[in-house]
């Protein structure tokens, strides 16, 4: 309605005016009985009021569409009325949703192929990295150490580009399964043995109950855990010699704890650690902070349903919160 009044808002100002106008001369004239002449502006206002009352009616469809917002790009192809201009509008609308759908799909086909060439780039530089690292177990130490040490980084970084990429089409690249947490907790500590022993840190597995079994998937699980130890491990380096790993029940659910004993967290950074590329205060101190590891683990857990908590106090330390559905028993024969 509001926008049928602004389409005709000049159209009755002028005929308001039209109508002053001419009940203005008719009095200059000389005319002194104004009853015809304000008869006549009567059912001038008569015949305005039902035009303007059969071209809202008449059109009220064609006037609603333009007010809603479409609820998605489908809608475009609903038809309005059989009038001109509402034909004309949904040529429109339909002309342009086809325009969006093929620069969408332009877009998805780049997409596909950039993710594809990053898939490939990787495993490409993991060969090498290996080569690298077969030809250092054969030099004399420290070199050795150190040649393992940044080729470790360099797989990790790795890891974290081809996730990053995958994380666009997530949905086409996980699979739910049941999943033993306490065994995915130990490949996990295995990848990472010689990330532990070079920082000098330890990990401490506390188990309130054994089997315990969630649904999820297990590479994006892998992926999740993975950067948690890291971040826990790269802030507590020089400050403790421990990292907590715990698994435990709570309210039904299943819950998975990552706890370091190392910098911690300021307050004002602790609501944006999440934000991709945000590195806050520990960022200028640890120079490796990307900002993209509890990114990348915050949309993973998210889209798996899972949710992921933090506490933290600064110089104390960080606890990270993996929560899960509920849980299953595995029953060893």
């Amino acid at each position: 309605m509001k926008l049928f009044f602004k389409e005709h808002a000049l159209l009755i100002a002028v005929q308001i005016v039209q109508f002053f106008v001419v009940l203005a001369i008719y009095w200059l004239d000389g005319y002194q009985r104004l009853l015809p002449a304000l008869y006549g502006i009567f059912l001038g206002l008569f015949f305005l009021t039902a035009y303007l009352a059969y071209h809202y009616f008449s059109r009220r469809m064609f006037y609603k569409r333009l007010t809603n917002e479409l609820s998605s790009l489908d809608d475009s192809f609903q038809t309005t009325e059989n009038s001109s201009i509402s034909r004309a509008l949904d040529e429109l609308l339909k002309a342009q949703y086809k325009h969006y759908q093929t620069r969408i799909k332009a877009l998805e086909s780049r997409q596909d192929e950039h993710l594809k060439f990053m898939d490939q780039w990787v495993h490409q530089m993991k060969t090498p990295l290996s080569v690298i690292e077969l030809i250092a177990q054969n030099l004399d130490e420290p070199d050795s150490s150190s040649i393992r040490e940044e080729t470790d980084r360099m797989k990790t970084g790795l890891n974290t580009i081809l996730y990053m990429a995958r994380l666009r089409t997530i949905e086409q690249d996980f699979h739910i399964k049941p999943v033993h947490l306490s065994k995915i907790i130990h490949e996990v500590n295995g990848e990472n043995k010689r990330f532990y022993i070079r920082n000098g840190i330890y990990p401490n597995l506390l188990q309130e109950k054994e089997n315990i079994i969630v649904e999820t998937d297990e590479k994006w699980l892998f992926f999740i855990l993975s950067q948690l130890i890291h971040n826990a491990v790269k802030y507590s380096r020089g400050k403790s010699s421990r990292v907590d790993i715990s698994v435990y029940e709570k309210d039904g659910e299943a819950v998975l704890e990552v706890k370091d004993f190392g910098a911690g967290i300021p307050e004002a950074d602790k609501r944006r650690v999440f934000e991709p590329f945000y590195t806050g205060e520990n960022g200028r101190k640890f120079r490796e902070s990307t900002g993209m590891g509890l990114y990348l683990t915050k949309e993973a857990a998210d889209y798996l349903g899972h949710r992921i908590e933090l506490e933290s106090t600064l110089g104390e330390g960080s606890l990270f919160r993996l929560i899960f559905g509920k849980t299953q028993n595995l029953t060893i024969l």
